[in-house]
Formats: structure tokens, C-alpha cells, sequence
């Protein structure tokens, strides 16, 4: 750029290199035309006025300026008459503001009016006052006052130029005055019913409840609010800042908590960020640095995030396993995985199935041995234990539905599924349907189970948690142990018979209540246990124990299923004793037998009850092979007993293939045969 001065003898060429041109551009887009330009015009205008040439030279960063000494000794308190003697003089490293801050505050030293707007004066303020420059810094906190502090954008624009500036921009209150400023902004926009718009932020929030965490998602519906927008785009010091501001000056945790939401998917959870930071040219190791940076941000979002955030629905739960599945693979410090962990079990009992994490990629180790399972299974683990727990319930349910997941692994061992079983405790388990399904779905999977892995599994399971459709289930399930058929059978039948004895009740209930009606006071008395029947009997006619029989009825009931049910398990487990034993004697007889024809050929057995009278009493009388009562019987007794037992299983197998119009008399006979069975 040439430049010509009117009213000077010579042609004086003043000429910007191209690194001073773009500087100049990108310092302040206001400056027309550019401070530099305007420094250099007016440098020659007081060298013709004075006619003195500049003889000192101030050397910034990559830059010199030859100026003036006057100006700059009257103006500055920096430069004094001692420093300027040399004629050479080179500001720090530390000086605020640069090579344009510094042009701005030379300008004024000069006498002319300068060009204060929102990207150079912050600058200019933190210069002025590390060069001493007292009527500088006075015009830039009034115009700070009066001009950005009541703009949204002015302030954005300020508070993001003074991060270079720390921390002298922080001393000077600057930071601070635009933080409140944003934030008190921020409540007024919210709390005008003319201005604010419909819950900025809450909205977006709540469209993500219930659904899988997308990150894409989440970007969209903040590009919706340009006020978040700008915000979540503030370096995370001066965030952090605002959202406390927001919280002191009583903004409603459902409008910052989405805010904070916003910014950690759009800085932690993005792919494209962290992509974008890996490639940057700043970084040395691209992955370690872009893991290093967003380890830093975690760390300040989860101590942002309030602990009854999901509870109040401001924030969804599955935002907290997203932060938790991102943290496995940042190194986090032990406080930071530890506060986030809380804020994980606090929420888990509104948690869904599709929010726990699994892992994305497959590998050749089993599911339940990756970190996304472990980390959940160290948390349920430790609310589980935890004395202040919730919804120990609804966490056992989420868990067995967790488990359904992970069962069809074919790499799942039996032991680790047993052992993930155990997490939950056998009381929090009120229904035991999902945890079923999840040891059904691994004996399909894992068929060459032995019957000792599968009686273990299924030692978890207590049929009467099942639903009678689950039990019905279990009852024709051929993969499943005889034990747990047999129980899921008896179960099924004190269901049929509790739902024939309600109908029964209400039923009687029903009529006697007719007859009540109809006969007057005194005529009938319904039986305890029945609901009562509004009615206009006098009260005399009513029986003063009626309402205390009806729980006492309940509680003997239940005590007698628990006691029909522990008294067909015992009988269950006798049955397969007895089954052992005589498969024993059955081998005994079957060697005993070979034996004898290898010796004897046609001989009979010596174990075969002697008819002669004279012959021993060892020979007349075979011994005790157990001490069950089976053992105690004769050979032909043993044989009966053991096709009965047979027949037994038979039906008990064809039970559930039958058609519905039979199950209940096949049920009734298989009663009676095991009541009919030698004890």
C-alpha cells in the first residue's frame, strides 16, 4: 500500500508488509482504515510538524516500530526517559495485546482518537495497563461499561478474546463483568414473557428422554438455540463460569442442565471432534493429545452435572452411560470416575435396558469380560451394597434384562454367567421371568451344557416368581433340569387351584350378598374373606371377628403353599435318591448276573431268593443294599416301584404337549401318584 502526503516537499512512500496487511484484518474487522496505516501516517506527520526524526525503536514479538521518544515518554509510564536513552527498546514476551495492541496505545500517544470496539478492547485494556497508560484504560473500561456489557454478542466476543489475555484480563475484572453480564442476560431472556422463547434448551432435552444417546441428534436440536449455541462454543474456563453464574442468579436447574448436556456432546462425545483434534497441527501425538483434552473437559462436565438431574427428567439417563462408555477409554483421574460412577447408580433405577453400554466392536474375548460389562457390573455391584439404595426392584429387573443381552454370547462361560446371576441379591428379584429368559436363551446357545452346569444355572431361578406363562414354558422346556420341571409344575398347579379357589370366593361372595339382599338382616353372613358388599343389614347383624379372618386366612393360605411347595421339593429330591439308588442296584444285578453265567453258565444267580426250606437264611434273605425305603424292599417290589416311577416321569414329560382340555386331570393324576408313592 502507497500512501502520499499532501503538503510535504518530498514524496514520502509508506508500504505494509503483507503479515502486517492480514494482522491488521484479522485484529478488529471495524478498523477502516487499519490502525497500522493510520500509526504510520501520522508517525511522518510529527516528524514534518517537529522536524525531529524517530529515534526510538520498540521491537514487538516479530515487529519494530521506530516512533518517537516524546510521545511515548509523556504518555507511557513503561517508557522513561532512562529506557529510551539507548534508542532501542524490546517489550517482553509477556505483553498483552501484541503487535496490534500495541499500534492502538502508540496512536495515543500521538494524540489521535482510537478505535475502540469489541475485539481489540480487551486487548487494548490489558496493554494500557502494562504500559501504564492511565487515560487508555479509563476510556476502555467505560466503553467495556457502557457498550459490551449490554449486548449478548458484544460480551461473547470480548469474553472470547480475553483467553490469550489471561491472566491480566482476569485482574482487570473483564472476565468476570461479561460473564454476569451473559448470565444475567441469559435469566432476563428466560424470565420475559415477550422475549424469551419456549424453555430454550429444556426442550431439546426432553425430546431425548427414553431414547438411545445420538450424537447427532443431541447436535441438531442444540443448533436449534442460537444462545446455546454460542455458548457451548466458549472455551470450557469461561463455560464453567457462566453455568455457575447462571446457577447463582436462580436460573432452574431443567434450563442449565441441558446447557451443560449440549456442550459435552458437542466437545467430549463427538466423533468429529476428537477426529478434528487428532488431526490438528498443534497436536504431537494426535490420539494421545485429543484423548488428553477431552479427559480434561470430562472431568470439569461431571463436576457440573447435579446428581438429581435424570431424576427431575433435565437430563436423560442415557447421557450418563454415554459419558460412562466414553470414559473407558480416557484416562480420567480416580475422583472424576468415582463422582461419575455415583451419578450412574443414582439414576440407575431409571435406567433402560438400551442405555447400559456393550461393546461396539467384537473381539475375541466374551462380552461379559469387557470393560463396558465390567463397569456396569462394579456399579450395580456397589448400589447393591450401598445403604442408601433405590429402587432395588426396578435395578434387579433392569439387570436380568441386561443379562438377556449378554447370554447369547457364545463365548459366555457358565461360571461367569452364574457369577454375574449373583450380582443381585435373591430378595431384590420379585419376578423371575427376565432372568429365565436369559438361562433359557444360554442353554440354546450353549447345548453341550452338562446336567451339574445346568442344575446350577437353574439353582437361581425360583418358580414361584415365575408367571404361570413362564411356567407353562418351563414345564414343556426339554432343556431344562427334571428338578425344575417338576417345580415349575407343582407351581403351576397351586396357581390353577388359587385362581379356582378366588373364583369360588368371589363367586360365594356374590351370591350370599344376593341372598342378603333379599332375605333382610340377620338372613346370611358372607363367609370371611370376601369383599365386603355394601348393604342395608343393621349392624348387629354382623359378626365382630369378620374383618380380622380374612388376612388370617391369607397368611395360613400362603403358609400352606410354602408348605406344600418345600414338601413336594423334599419329595422331588427323595424321588431322585431313590431313582440313584435303584440304578445301582440294577448295575449290582446286571455284573452279579454275568458273573454268575462266566462261572456257571446256565446256573441261576446266588442272589435269588431260595425256595428250599433248609437252604441258609443269608440265601433266603437278600441284604439291604441302602438305607432308603426302596433298599428295604424285595427284588419284584423294587421292579413294581420302579415302573411306577417310570410312568411318572412319562406323564410328567407328555404333560405340556397335551391339549389344554387335559392338562388339568393329567396334573390331578400325577398328584396323586406322587402321593401315592412309598415315603
Amino acid at each position: 500500500m502507497k500512501l502520499v502526503m499532501a503538503g510535504v516537499d518530498m514524496e514520502t512512500v509508506v508500504e505494509l508488509s503483507p503479515v502486517a496487511k492480514a494482522e491488521a484484518a484479522a485484529f478488529s474487522p471495524y478498523s477502516s482504515p487499519s490502525t497500522a496505516l493510520l500509526l504510520q501516517r501520522r508517525v511522518v506527520a510529527w516528524a514534518k510538524e517537529t522536524g525531529s526524526p524517530a529515534t526510538v525503536r520498540v521491537r514487538v514479538a516479530d515487529r519494530s516500530f521506530d516512533l518517537h521518544k516524546d510521545p511515548l515518554a509523556s504518555k507511557c509510564g513503561y517508557f522513561s526517559e532512562a529506557s529510551l536513552e539507548s534508542g532501542d527498546v524490546e517489550l517482553p514476551a509477556s505483553f498483552p495485546g501484541g503487535c496490534e495492541a500495541f499500534e492502538v496505545i502508540a496512536l495515543f500517544c500521538y494524540g489521535d482518537a482510537v478505535a475502540l470496539d469489541p475485539f481489540n478492547v480487551a486487548a487494548v485494556r490489558c496493554a494500557a495497563e502494562f504500559l501504564g497508560v492511565g487515560g487508555l484504560g479509563a476510556r476502555c473500561d467505560l466503553y467495556i461499561n457502557q457498550v459490551v456489557l449490554q449486548s449478548w454478542d458484544d460480551a461473547l466476543i470480548v469474553l472470547q478474546r480475553c483467553q490469550p489475555l489471561l491472566p491480566v484480563a482476569e485482574e482487570l475484572l473483564i472476565v468476570i463483568r461479561c460473564v454476569e453480564s451473559l448470565a444475567f442476560m441469559a435469566c432476563m431472556e428466560i424470565l420475559d414473557p415477550e422475549q424469551r422463547r419456549d424453555q430454550p434448551g429444556a426442550v431439546g432435552a426432553r425430546e431425548l428422554v427414553g431414547r438411545r444417546w445420538d450424537a447427532e441428534l443431541v447436535k441438531e436440536l442444540a443448533a436449534r438455540d442460537l444462545g446455546i449455541k454460542d455458548l457451548i462454543a466458549l472455551p470450557f474456563e469461561f463455560f464453567e463460569r457462566i453455568v455457575q453464574a447462571l446457577r447463582r442468579q436462580g436460573m432452574k436447574e431443567k434450563y442449565v442442565s441441558p446447557v451443560v448436556l449440549f456442550y459435552a456432546n458437542k466437545w467430549v462425545l463427538s466423533k468429529k471432534t476428537h477426529k478434528f483434534w487428532a488431526t490438528t497441527d498443534e497436536a504431537v501425538d494426535g490420539e494421545t493429545d485429543a484423548n488428553r483434552r477431552a479427559a480434561a473437559i470430562m472431568e470439569g462436565v461431571i463436576a457440573l452435572l447435579p446428581v438429581e438431574a435424570a431424576a427431575s427428567g433435565a437430563i436423560p439417563v442415557a447421557f450418563y452411560f454415554a459419558l460412562l462408555s466414553r470414559s473407558l477409554t480416557l484416562e480420567l483421574s480416580d475422583q472424576g470416575q468415582t463422582r461419575l460412577r455415583e451419578q450412574v447408580a443414582a439414576n440407575l433405577q431409571f435406567t433402560r435396558v438400551d442405555d447400559l453400554p456393550l461393546p461396539e466392536q467384537e473381539t475375541n474375548r466374551s462380552i461379559a469380560d469387557s470393560r463396558e460389562v465390567r463397569a456396569v457390573e462394579s456399579i450395580v455391584s456397589n448400589h447393591v451394597v450401598s445403604v442408601q439404595r433405590k429402587g432395588a426392584e426396578a435395578v434387579a429387573e433392569l439387570w436380568d434384562r441386561y443379562l438377556l443381552q449378554i447370554a447369547s454370547d457364545p463365548r459366555l462361560r457358565p461360571e461367569r454367567l452364574s457369577e454375574l446371576i449373583g450380582v443381585i441379591p435373591a430378595g431384590d428379584r420379585k419376578n423371575h421371568n427376565h432372568l429365565y429368559e436369559a438361562i433359557n436363551t444360554y442353554l440354546v446357545e450353549h447345548r453341550g451344557l452338562s446336567g451339574e452346569e445346568k442344575a446350577t444355572l437353574c439353582g437361581h431361578l425360583d418358580c414361584r416368581k415365575l408367571s404361570h406363562e413362564a411356567c407353562i414354558q418351563a414345564v414343556q422346556n426339554d432343556r431344562m433340569p427334571l428338578r425344575l420341571i417338576v417345580q415349575a409344575l407343582f407351581v403351576q398347579q397351586l396357581h390353577t387351584h388359587r385362581a379356582f379357589t378366588e373364583c369360588s370366593d368371589s363367586f360365594r361372595c356374590v351370591h350370599s350378598g344376593e341372598l342378603v339382599a333379599g332375605a333382610g338382616a340377620g338372613a346370611y353372613t358372607p363367609s370371611p374373606g370376601c369383599p365386603a358388599i355394601p348393604t342395608s343389614q343393621p349392624l348387629s347383624s354382623s359378626s365382630p371377628y369378620e374383618s380380622h379372618h380374612a388376612p388370617r386366612d391369607a397368611r395360613l393360605r400362603a403358609r400352606d403353599d410354602a408348605s406344600d411347595y418345600e414338601t413336594a421339593s423334599f419329595r422331588i429330591q427323595a424321588l431322585e435318591q431313590e431313582i440313584l439308588s435303584l440304578k445301582r442296584t440294577l448295575q449290582r444285578h446286571n455284573t452279579l448276573k454275568g458273573s454268575a453265567r462266566r462261572d456257571g453258565g446256565d446256573k441261576e444267580p446266588s442272589f435269588r431268593v431260595a425256595t428250599d426250606a433248609n437252604a441258609p437264611a443269608a440265601i433266603k434273605r437278600r441284604a439291604t443294599v441302602s438305607g432308603s425305603c426302596i433298599g428295604s424292599m424285595r427284588w419284584g417290589s423294587q421292579r413294581r416301584c420302579a415302573s411306577r416311577i417310570m410312568r411318572i416321569f412319562a406323564r410328567l414329560a407328555v404333560f405340556g404337549r397335551g391339549r389344554s382340555r387335559g392338562k388339568q386331570s393329567k396334573c390331578k393324576a400325577a398328584t396323586e401318584q406322587l402321593n401315592c408313592m412309598p415315603k
